[in-house]
């Protein structure tokens, strides 16, 4: 499975503008009115995760799959209007005990290219 290994998907855009913000804060329990989540990010993390789920390459059985865990590494915050790039890459694919670990390396960045936010997930295939 090891194939994979460092491919990277195309990057996906996403906005954080004021709808968007203020419906995910409301789903998620937070304050509408406090600008963007902290879990927003995950909206592109999402997007990338479904990229590397559905490539026939990775070989993901999506039944089997469970989410093992999922990181941040902030250099920003966002802000409200901002509009957003995600991008992943695969960084790991291992096999250990009869289960598969795959771990999605996700970017985030702004408009101008600046990093906000990093994201590790991984995904366990029994």
């Amino acid at each position: 499975m090891s194939e994979v290994v460092g491919k990277q998907y195309e990057p996906v855009e996403f906005d954080a503008d004021e709808a968007a913000v203020r419906a995910f804060a409301e789903a998620v329990g937070a304050d509408p009115d406090a600008g963007v989540p902290p879990t927003f990010a995950f909206i592109g993390t999402f997007q990338t995760g479904a990229q590397m789920i559905f490539d026939e390459e990775a070989k993901v059985n999506l039944a089997m799959l469970v989410h093992g865990e999922q990181e941040f590494s902030w250099e920003r915050h966002p802000e409200v209007g901002e509009k957003l790039t995600a991008q992943g890459r695969v960084g790991a694919d291992e096999d250990r005990r009869g289960l598969r670990f795959l771990t999605l390396e996700t970017e985030i960045k702004d408009a101008s290219g600046k990093p906000i936010v990093s994201s590790r997930m991984l995904d366990v295939i029994r």
